[in-house]
């Protein structure tokens, strides 16, 4: 059965202990501290975003963004700021904002975070802002471009899920993409026998947690509050993002492409493909 082993929870970290420890054997670590000293930890309140920031107009997903069809990885609609930070805040939705760089129009909110010391390679182009409403679910991926990720949680709570990389037979890992479609939360062992065999890590990530998610790992993330986190990546070795790049030229060329010619037919294509992989191993 689907084994789900609890992530280590380390408070006072230094940069050796960590790579020796965690970045050199890739296994996920979730620091209770390394935000202590952000700003954002008390300033980035829902109301100091809608007073601030509620005019700036955001992309919004949903649980159809990776349906096949026409809308294939597009958003749902685009809202108001303000607008999503209501929705979010009267209850249940399965509505998403994601990979939203707000600090391309608000650079100022960079005073409020800090890059982290913990290790090198960071990049400061690319900080991530990730909303999510209560119950809204990300589904299983890996992050394509092969970087390490942290996840830095400011408001509400995640359950998040993790699998390494070499459990991606198991996990009936789509060909061409960067996505699962198993259910983790109700899994069909029947349809999936070999998801029985995968092995993972789960965690409930809490305000004032980052996760360290190793480049390639796979993750489902459940939004059990309202909330919203800020990922910080930092590239490591040379063949991770060589992959990253050849990850991205073949989902936005063969995968979008197929997708918009013959869209769930392509879908079911990637289907048998992942089930004979998995087939391989059982």
């Amino acid at each position: 059965m689907l084994e789900l082993k609890p992530i280590e929870r380390r408070t006072g970290l230094t940069a050796d202990v960590f790579a020796e420890e965690y970045l050199q054997l890739m296994k996920p670590v979730v620091f209770t501290d390394l935000t202590a000293a952000w700003p954002a930890r008390q300033r980035w309140t829902i109301e100091h975003f809608k007073s601030s920031y509620g005019h700036l107009r955001v992309p919004v997903v949903s649980n159809n963004y990776s349906k096949p069809g026409k809308g294939y990885m597009t958003p749902d609609r685009i809202v108001s700021f303000k607008e999503y930070l209501e929705i979010l805040e009267s209850g249940p939705t399965d509505l998403r904002i994601f990979l939203w760089n707000i600090f391309r129009v608000a650079p100022e909110l960079r005073k409020d975070f800090l890059i982290p010391t913990i290790m090198d390679g960071f990049v400061n182009e690319l900080p991530f802002l990730f909303f999510g409403g209560e119950g809204s679910k990300v589904a299983l991926h890996y992050d394509i471009d092969m970087s390490h990720v942290f996840l830095n949680q400011i408001h509400g709570r995640k359950r998040v899920i993790l699998f390494p990389p070499d459990q991606s037979r198991n996990l009936y890992h789509h060909p061409f993409t960067v996505a699962s479609y198993v259910d983790i939360n109700n899994p069909d062992y029947t349809k999936y026998p070999a998801l029985a065999h995968a092995k993972g890590y789960e965690v409930m990530l809490q305000p004032g947690d980052t996760i360290f998610m190793p480049s390639g790992y796979w993750h489902y993330i459940e939004y059990t509050d309202g909330g919203y986190s800020i990922a910080l990546r930092s590239f490591g070795s040379l063949p991770a993002r060589v992959r990253g790049l050849a990850n991205i030229a073949t989902h936005y060329v063969v995968d979008k492409g197929m997708n918009r010619l013959i869209g769930p037919s392509w879908r079911k294509m990637k289907e048998r493909l992942a089930e004979r992989r998995a087939e391989s191993i059982i």
